[in-house]
């Protein structure tokens, strides 16, 4: 099979155009034919030497893959709900850029009603993200608020998506007044330019005061204390990237005072079963709305092809996007 290698840490140049061993199928597993697949930030840390992949994973970068299923136990699949042939999107734990791709069962889900391939390959890594933080480590419900650093990112997009769809108001920061018309036309309730604005004033007048309630962070650092300021009584923050550090200084009176909750998680060293477990709540909750699309609905910047991966990494690292890039074969 071809396949997108990193040949040695360093800048986008250095992703390859290979030939690999066609992948095999184990227990528990099935066989993808990839057709298309996301540019997630966790490929770019990767690709720097800097987030290697869990033992027992492929080398290759790729994290999510659209395709069909060409390989797999036959008993398996139809317990899952599967057959060859099927169309799916899959979470993987590594070798999304290849034609070829292994999958645990349990994190596929069914090409929504609807969805091109490519449309599909956007789903997996931003959806398991946002709904394994929000509403699984934050518990987020019906009524409440959620600001989300990042709104226009691809998980900036499904947060508010998913948010907006379960009944949550959503705030977001963003870097431009383009970025905040996006993130407002996908049904985002506030959205900061926190280059012009400062967030923790807006969240206040917002909501009168109160604060929200759940904190989506990819940035850290100093914003750590920011949030805290933002959040309201019983508030949750929950903190998935460091990109603005990993340090910070905190009112720690203020957590105890007001009760509020500080996590963090990552996904990609989760066990199997955790990862299916979200796979079967996005299934139950969330996939029955995608074929509306009205609710939900895919949110591609720019597609390429698969030879143009550097292009891809570069586009990622400029930060300009607005939502998902995706890659086809």
């Amino acid at each position: 099979m071809k396949a997108i290698a990193i040949a040695q840490p360093g800048g986008s140049e250095v992703l390859q155009l290979v030939e690999r061993p066609d992948p095999v199928a184990g227990v528990g597993e099935l066989l993808i034919a990839v057709e298309a697949f996301g540019i997630n930030r966790p490929d770019v840390l990767q690709r720097k030497g800097a987030y290697p992949p869990p033992p027992g994973a492929s080398d290759l970068p790729g994290l999510e893959v659209a395709g069909r299923i060409v390989g797999g136990d036959a008993l398996e699949l139809a317990a899952a709900g599967f057959k060859l042939g099927d169309a799916v999107c899959a979470l993987t734990p590594g070798g999304g850029y290849a034609q070829l791709c292994v999958a645990p069962i349990g994190h596929c889900l069914p090409v929504p009603a609807g969805w091109s391939m490519l449309e599909a390959a956007s789903l997996p890594e931003t959806f398991f993200t946002v709904w394994s933080n929000v509403f699984m480590r934050a518990a987020m419900q019906s009524g409440e608020t959620l600001l989300v650093h990042g709104g226009s990112s691809g998980i900036g997009v499904a947060a508010i998506q998913l948010a907006k769809a379960m009944g949550s108001r959503v705030f977001v920061t963003v870097g431009n007044a383009t970025k905040a018309t996006a993130c407002l036309e996908l049904g985002a309730d506030l959205a900061v330019n926190y280059k012009t604005q400062d967030f923790v004033a807006e969240v206040k007048v917002a909501t009168e005061g109160a604060g929200v309630n759940v904190i989506l962070d990819m940035v850290a650092g100093a914003y750590i204390e920011r949030g805290i300021q933002c959040l309201a009584n019983d508030g949750r923050l929950v903190i998935i990237a460091v990109q603005g550090g990993t340090e910070a200084q905190i009112d720690a009176g203020a957590v105890l005072r007001r009760r509020l909750t500080i996590s963090g998680s990552t996904l990609r060293p989760r066990s199997s079963a955790f990862k299916s477990s979200i796979a079967a709540a996005l299934r139950e909750r969330v996939w029955p709305l995608l074929a509306e699309r009205s609710v939900i609905k895919p949110v591609i910047f720019r597609s390429f092809a698969a030879d143009q991966a550097a292009q891809a990494h570069a586009l990622m690292e400029s930060g300009e996007h607005v939502g998902k890039i995706v890659m086809s074969w």
